[in-house]
């Protein structure tokens, strides 16, 4: 079973514990209808949304501030980074990928470009996301995940805050962040 602590100093000095295998959904997408797998980052679907996660980043903060440099065409490639795909009824529903970053040899990685259809979001699909990069993470042998959104994402950084991420404020020296962003930190119990 794949678990996770995250300690949180708001409420207390143990980490909260959390399990993603037996985790219950609210969700508007049933699991047998929700499927998700790895695709390679230059597959069509992939492509399709980055795109679409690009192209809603330049209605938030402006075209050419979405960040688009920081990510390379194979920072997602085995063995140490994967890109998860979400397809419900063979349509796309939304993606996250994971990437090491510093130094792959210090297991530390980072979580990017989770994105859902507008029309299924607040369904339990980026939530199921998280917990398949999430399990994807440990058995390319992560200890610990970072992630950074933007300050006009207030539904993002909900999610993450109430999958156990802990805000930090800073990333590993050497990583690219943004000025603005709010970044998050996850350490993965093995």
């Amino acid at each position: 079973m794949l678990s996770w602590c995250a300690r949180s100093y708001e409420t207390s000095d143990r980490p909260a514990c959390h399990s993603t295998i037996a985790a219950p959904y609210d969700s508007l997408v049933p699991d047998g209808e929700l499927a998700i797998a790895p695709e390679a980052f230059d597959s069509p679907g992939v492509q399709s949304i980055v795109l679409a996660a690009l192209d809603e980043f330049d209605h938030l903060y402006g075209i050419g501030n979405r960040g688009a440099h920081d990510l390379g065409s194979h920072d997602f490639d085995p063995p140490h980074g994967v890109y998860v795909v979400a397809r419900t009824e063979d349509q796309l529903a939304g993606g996250v990928g994971i990437r090491p970053i510093v130094d792959p040899g210090l297991r530390i990685g980072e979580v990017k470009r989770l994105w859902v259809r507008p029309d299924l979001r607040r369904s339990g699909v980026a939530r199921r996301l998280m917990d398949a990069v999430l399990h994807e993470a440990v058995a390319r042998g992560y200890r610990e995940l970072f992630l950074e959104t933007g300050p006009r994402q207030p539904a993002a950084r909900q999610l993450y805050e109430r999958l156990g991420w802990e805000r930090v404020d800073g990333f590993p020296e050497g990583a690219h962040v943004h000025d603005t962003g709010f970044r998050f930190h996850l350490a993965l119990a093995r």
